[in-house]
């Protein structure tokens, strides 16, 4: 049995932002004082160095001045805490001011700041004591009698340093600790308070954006509810209108077939009542077909095509143009209508299918709106512009100025009492604007009422 899913809690952004800045002022204080103590360290052993050289320096020429020099002459050099070494060619240690029997001391011909002396007149190197924290400076010089003269400096090491400023260390990071809590409380209030009044304010939401980052956001919001309140509407409407226009025909069904039903009818009226009963299914028929369709377009141009993938491929306009003229040519006599076709070469990447049934709709369309022994022209080719086209040219009663905006809507009918006589559903042409919108074609309208209606579907050039 799978587990039942557990929706993860959201994250407080006060709480993050406190974390983080409380965690920063630790960050900050302990590496400074890490960085910090490398860099005196660094500056203090240079500093060390450098003050051996002038002090093994000063004595090697205090103890050569004497013209014969003697290691025992050494001894009145007072240096505190310097330990003063003099050291034979074959490392042997001569004198040593820590002790009086330099004899007993090992042969000092390994150490590295001797050799140093020896290939090059002077030598220096630092050598730890990881037990003791401690570490010791050497600086030797080779002397004109060819002794090495050397001069240690004990220190303590970082580590043994930082001993000694730990508790203020640890008092720093506390007293950061407290300081950063209080400004995080502080600065995360004043951060996250503007963000929660424009929650709290969605249908201004734009007007009233605190930081520069949240214009997208709110940007994205406001057109999402705006969609979602459009999208409302819409469904209401259409919800109507699809009740509408059923409700006509089935009370028309439902009148006829309860006369039939109860014997009220005359036998003469049954096969009268029966055609009318039949059109008005024929009507509903074509209306639930037209509405299936629109949804199954709304489903792919909603961003759901990759689920319901239209079948793309090559379509030739000129042949398409000649089938739907062969097509709508019945329907154009019943209506005294001369319909004709031209059919220049072009071609685009589509759906068969859709493109016929744009081409039929709008075909329909010029039919229906059209007087007894007017004309409808289909044609087709490539514009100066190299874009393919369709075009239906008709010289029927026309579309007035302010409709011309509207016909493309959902059950929306310049004429509604000739809609209905004609039988039209009120959805064919929004079929046609999705059908164009998947194709990424643009639909231009030109209608001048008593004189007709030009529809030119352009797409997009090859």
């Amino acid at each position: 049995m799978a587990e039942p899913h557990t929706t993860r809690r959201p994250r407080s952004m006060a709480r993050m932002l406190r974390s983080a800045l409380i965690l920063l002022g630790v960050l900050s204080v302990a590496l400074s004082a890490f960085g910090a103590a490398f860099l005196f360290h660094n500056a203090f052993s240079e500093q060390v160095d450098r003050d051996l050289a002038r002090t093994a320096a000063a004595v090697a020429a205090g103890y050569e001045s004497s013209g014969t020099p003697a290691p025992e002459d050494l001894a009145r050099y007072d240096l505190g805490s310097l330990r003063l070494t003099l050291i034979a060619p074959d490392g042997a240690v001569l004198f040593d001011s820590l002790t009086d029997d330099p004899a007993a001391l090992p042969n000092h011909l390994d150490r590295p700041e001797v050799q140093q002396a020896l290939a090059g007149g002077a030598g220096q190197s630092v050598r730890h004591s990881e037990t003791a924290g401690m570490e010791t400076h050497y600086y030797a010089l080779l002397l004109a009698d060819g002794t090495v003269l050397r001069l240690a400096d004990e220190t303590s090491n970082v580590w043994s340093s930082y001993n000694r400023v730990l508790p203020l260390l640890l008092l720093a990071c506390l007293l950061i600790v407290i300081l950063g809590a209080v400004l995080a409380a502080v600065i995360t209030r004043r951060l996250v308070r503007p963000v929660t009044r424009m929650a709290e304010h969605l249908d201004t939401i734009e007007a009233d954006v605190p930081y520069e980052e949240l214009i997208p956001l709110a940007h994205t919001v406001q057109s999402d509810r705006k969609l979602r309140e459009d999208n409302e509407t819409m469904r209401r409407e259409f919800t109507a209108n699809v009740s509408h226009e059923l409700k006509t025909p089935l009370t028309s069904i439902s009148g006829y077939a309860e006369l039939i039903e109860n014997g009220m009818a005359k036998p003469e009226d049954i096969p009268a009542f029966g055609h009318r009963i039949h059109k008005e299914a024929k009507r509903m028929i074509s209306l639930v077909s037209d509405i299936l369709q629109l949804s199954e377009l709304d489903g792919m141009s909603k961003g759901n095509a990759a689920q319901n993938p239209p079948d793309f491929a090559p379509v030739d306009l000129a042949a398409l143009t000649k089938e739907v003229a062969g097509a709508m040519t019945m329907n154009a006599r019943k209506a005294y209508v001369t319909l004709q076709y031209h059919a220049a070469p072009a071609a685009v990447q589509g759906s068969r299918d859709l493109l016929t049934e744009l081409l039929t709709n709008l075909c329909d369309n010029a039919i229906r709106y059209n007087r007894p022994g007017g004309h409808v022209e289909l044609s087709c080719g490539t514009g100066p512009d190299g874009c393919p086209f369709l075009c239906v040219e008709d010289n029927g009663i026309g579309i007035p100025q302010d409709a011309q905006d509207r016909v493309f809507e959902r059950f929306y009918r310049v004429d509604k009492s000739r809609s209905k006589a004609t039988g039209g559903t009120g959805l064919g042409l929004a079929i046609v604007k999705h059908i164009a919108a998947l194709h990424g074609a643009r639909i231009e309208l030109k209608s001048t009422v008593g004189t007709g209606t030009t529809v030119r579907v352009s797409f997009p050039r090859e």
